[in-house]
């Protein structure tokens, strides 16, 4: 199978999608892969593997590679007689982490052009990258989410959550901009680095030693479900923990739960992905308190794709790409303009 990962994009986390990308590269071992980088600019190349190293990106010699350009059906390079397809490409690969890859701009320009894509499609991107639309969600499929109030950075800074609670920005993930507020000193410096990142953030009570799960997968012909993980932290999951966890290639071993709780983290999981996520692979971030599951976070392109919660994780893509949905064919046969033609007489 021929697959193009497509990578980097105009976002926070572009340097977490390069890690991604170098280490599905080492993961995906027999597949025909095809990297294309999108720059801060959103200009397109297309990398060779043999350049696949950070200091390639960091140093700007990745503008040394050769442009593409998205068209009908897949990527082009262009040339004194015009555009010619580049690239071979049976089925993308979403891998950019943040902005453009999980807000639906990639999932928009693949299927404007016919491209078939893994990766979320519109409406779910729309739903995961914005964490007050997603316990909106989560609530609408009888998922229990943490209560929650927003702040905008032009409004008022009044808070009703009592302390500690955690901030985080509503449109980023790895943790970037997180802050955890116990005292009144904490407040303004961790609004002042929310806001860097983002206009809007959300207020959540922080609950010292909760217990966090995650579990990741798809629906290919069959639902394909990774192990529980049960991620070994401090307070919280920071971004340098969640960087490393980025370039994990290897497998971990399953968190020490009873299949009561396994079973229902499941059946949480088949709820949220549903219609909605299909041609996705997903992880859900859980939290369990009092026995009682909570949706924590949708992560609609986990750092590389969570290869290492899966047994089967190279198969796993394959099998997922021969079903990847199809937008419906919409056939303009201009019958109600001419039907006004005919009946004003005209041809």
């Amino acid at each position: 199978m021929n697959i193009v990962i497509i990578f980097g994009g105009s976002s926070f986390e572009h340097e977490i999608s390069i890690v991604s990308t170098i280490t599905l590269k080492k993961v995906l071992k027999s597949q025909n892969l095809d990297f294309v980088f999108v720059d801060a600019n959103r200009d397109m190349y297309h990398i060779d593997a043999d350049n696949l190293k950070s200091s390639y990106f960091s140093s700007g010699d990745y503008k040394k590679s050769k442009r593409v350009y998205i068209q009908k059906g897949g990527f082009y390079t262009l040339g004194l007689m015009g555009s010619k397809k580049s690239l071979d490409c049976d089925v993308v690969l979403n891998l950019i982490h943040g902005r453009d890859g999980e807000d639906g701009k990639i999932a928009s320009l693949m299927e404007f052009y016919s491209i078939s894509y893994i990766g979320p499609r519109v409406e779910a991107s729309a739903i995961s990258y914005s964490k007050i639309l997603t316990k909106l969600y989560a609530k609408s499929v009888g998922i229990e989410v943490l209560p929650y109030e927003v702040l905008y950075k032009k409004g008022t800074k009044e808070i009703k959550t009592k302390r500690p609670f955690i901030i985080k920005p509503v449109h980023l993930g790895s943790s970037i901009g997180v802050s955890i507020v116990k005292d009144g000193d904490d407040l303004n410096y961790a609004l002042d680095v929310a806001f860097e990142f983002d206009d809007t953030v959300i207020i959540e009570p922080f609950i010292e030693g909760i217990s966090e799960y995650n579990l990741a997968g798809c629906k290919s012909s069959v639902w394909e479900l990774s192990i529980v993980e049960e991620p070994h932290k401090d307070e919280f999951l920071d971004f340098d923990k969640k960087y490393m966890d980025f370039s994990r290639d290897n497998s971990i071993n399953e968190a020490s739960i009873d299949n009561v709780l396994k079973n229902r983290m499941i059946e949480a999981f088949e709820k949220i992905y549903s219609d909605m996520f299909e041609g996705s692979i997903i992880r859900c971030d859980f939290f369990v308190i009092d026995d009682k599951i909570y949706l924590n976070e949708i992560n609609p392109i986990p750092g590389s794709m969570a290869n290492y919660l899966f047994k089967d994780f190279e198969n796993m893509i394959e099998r997922l790409a021969k079903v990847l949905p199809k937008e419906r064919n919409i056939t303009i046969d201009y019958k109600y303009i001419h039907s006004i033609q005919s009946a004003k007489g005209k041809a």
